[in-house]
């Protein structure tokens, strides 16, 4: 793709257009978020409304100095970019092109690295935070977050069944040794020590989860059913697969003598997709997997974007950087993966054949998977919407459940000021002790009035709005 198609597309996160010289901070800033990211260019003589305006032939050299010395003053390590010129139906564009550096991360010199390093998020610079700083430090040296040892827990007390199970399937010798040899184990002063993707596959560290949900409409403003699968991921994965099977339209088709079923989405391209999302996410982010069923489409987002500087071109040409390389070797032996960097084009090539419609795109820190539902009938979205409407109105008239106590109303009372309550509410509000408001709230999750979000100490709960709305 040459520069004036380029700049048509817009900004994006190897494109940054600028009429005229910018600041020499926000340049630096740009400069160092490429060099940390994918790379890119900094076109100056192009506005972000996509129009080219030039710069001036006689002003050239002393902008190629100016951007040469803003770049070796400001930013650190040093940086060489490539600066030149492009005529453009006779406009002259200057273009300083960044590759991505090797001695991650860079950060501007007067702000220092914890304040100073910048990444490129979709089109624009965002500060990095420290866990993206160690990030960026793990990628210098060539490791990553997955094969790191994780001294918080001891083999002995582990459960290997799950993987140990995988193994056998698939007629494959498994134990501790075999452990070792994938790098989910690691011998550390004198001991046995396990890596964080030994406790990712058990489902051990936090946020490694999917959590599942069916909206009402294409929106997420209400939902009618919703789950969140925990535990050792292969397991995830399965139950994953089985909410979706539950959510989308199965259809029997007469081909000769034989009665052919297929889902309206092929399995083995969302299966492909999940499979994708679980072994390239970023685990230590704070934030899960998310599938979503709507009436038009399934997504499927996953933390973390793209990794080590992909681009989504390069994704689609074959290229593959594995985030986690221990897992996505994991999951090789155990015949999850068939060749690298085949996910993709094999979830495209699934799609084309079955007449699906299916996008892939990086937003922020997140990517996501998109397919297209096949809905027969155009009335279906619109009926659903005023089915929606029809929900919001029963909830607001309807009449409280048989079974529910006066203290359990007084609790769905205190939501109507309050999105989420905690334990500490339910005791100033029956002036009761901890044991008996955590009763209360117990009884209250098990009559699914109200659900219970977090297993540690800033556990808090919110309205059950889907056993409402049911």
């Amino acid at each position: 793709m040459n520069l004036f198609e380029l700049i048509k597309k817009g900004e994006s996160k190897t494109l940054e257009l600028k009429e005229k010289l910018p600041s020499a901070t926000n340049l630096a800033k740009t400069v160092v978020a490429f060099s940390n990211t994918a790379g890119g260019k900094l076109v100056i003589g192009a506005n972000d409304k996509k129009e080219i305006t030039g710069v001036k032939e006689n002003e050239v050299f002393d902008l190629q100095e100016k951007v040469s010395s803003i770049i070796y003053d400001m930013c650190y390590p040093n940086i060489l970019p490539e600066i030149y010129t492009v005529n453009i139906d006779g406009k002259i564009l200057m273009v300083t092109e960044i590759f991505r550096g090797s001695l991650l991360p860079y950060y501007l010199k007067n702000k220092g690295k914890l304040k100073g390093t910048y990444i490129r998020v979709g089109s624009t610079n965002r500060l990095a935070d420290e866990s993206m700083i160690l990030e960026l430090e793990r990628q210098r040296m060539g490791r990553t977050f997955d094969e790191e040892e994780n001294f918080e827990y001891e083999i002995a007390k582990l459960n290997l069944q799950p993987i140990f199970r995988e193994f056998n399937k698939i007629g494959k010798e498994a134990n501790i040794i075999k452990l070792k040899n994938l790098k989910l184990v690691k011998s550390a002063q004198n001991k046995d020590i396990p890596t964080n993707a030994l406790l990712i596959a058990l489902g051990l560290l936090d946020n490694t989860g999917i959590k599942c949900a069916r909206f009402k409409g294409n929106t997420m403003e209400y939902f009618i059913d919703k789950k969140e699968f925990n535990g050792a991921l292969f397991s995830v994965l399965e139950n994953v697969m089985i909410f979706l099977k539950n959510h989308l339209d199965l259809k029997a088709e007469i081909k000769g003598l034989q009665r052919e079923e297929r889902y309206e989405i092929p399995l083995v391209a969302i299966r492909e997709a999940i499979l994708n999302a679980i072994i390239h996410r970023d685990y230590t982010r704070n934030s899960d997997i998310k599938v979503a069923v709507y009436d038009d489409i399934v997504e499927i987002v996953s933390p973390g974007g793209l990794p080590n500087g992909l681009t989504v071109e390069e994704v689609f040409n074959g290229r593959s950087e594995l985030r986690n390389k221990v897992l996505a070797k994991l999951f090789k032996e155990l015949d999850y993966i068939e060749v690298w960097g085949s996910g993709l084009k094999r979830i495209k090539q699934i799609c084309d054949e079955e007449n699906v419609p299916f996008e892939f795109k990086e937003t922020g820190n997140f990517v996501s998977v998109v397919f297209k539902r096949r809905i027969e009938n155009k009335k279906v979205l619109e009926k659903s919407r005023k089915d929606s409407e029809s929900a919001k109105n029963q909830r607001k008239s309807s009449e409280k459940p048989a079974n529910i106590t006066l203290q359990e109303e007084k609790v769905l009372e205190l939501f109507k000021v309050k999105n989420k309550i905690t334990v500490s509410d339910v005791e100033r509000l029956f002036n009761v002790k901890s044991a008996r408001a955590r009763e209360i709230l117990s009884k209250m999750v098990k009559k699914r009035l109200i659900n219970k979000i977090g297993k540690t100490k800033g556990t808090y709960y919110v309205i059950n709005e889907g056993e409402n709305e049911r």
